[in-house]
């Protein structure tokens, strides 16, 4: 499915008052998951700007152990201190990279700001090497938009 095909589905699921944010956002993380071939683990983390950490939300994918990642740590934690998106192309190259799992190749991270403040961000991950480009970028930055209508 396109990135164009996704956008109106992502805003079907967050359109609907009846379900919880939390279950909205993990149904992104599934419409992602399974409509996107290279998307391999989709999730969000939220941050705890008095504890300087990010908190695992809803994912789609195999579980994680970094369930809190401090500011500043992996690549998480420098989009939670850079505010701005982080596309890695090969993790291995990465000194400052949390390993997920050994099957992980590459990474983008976007910020997803609230009333110009960075509460969080989107997450994913890849199994092949170089997976994200722009486009994925700015379908990203689409579905953070939508996203913070809900807070």
């Amino acid at each position: 499915m396109t990135f164009q095909e996704l956008k109106p589905k992502v805003q079907d699921i967050l359109h609907h008052t009846e379900i919880l944010r939390e279950d909205k956002l993990l149904q992104i993380c599934h419409l992602l998951l399974d409509n996107i071939d290279y998307y391999d683990w989709v999730g969000f983390y939220f941050a705890n700007h008095e504890e300087k950490t990010l908190h695992l939300g809803p994912y789609a994918g195999e579980p994680t152990d970094h369930t809190v990642i401090p500011f500043g740590k992996g690549i998480c934690g420098q989009v939670a201190v850079s505010n701005e998106n982080f596309v890695v192309p090969d993790v291995k190259a990465q000194d400052n990279y949390i390993a997920c799992s050994f099957t992980v190749k590459s990474e983008i991270v976007v910020p997803l700001f609230v009333d110009g403040k960075n509460i969080g961000q989107i997450d994913i991950d890849s199994n092949i090497i170089d997976a994200f480009t722009e486009a994925d970028e700015r379908f990203l930055e689409f579905v953070n938009e939508e996203i913070a209508k809900l807070f």
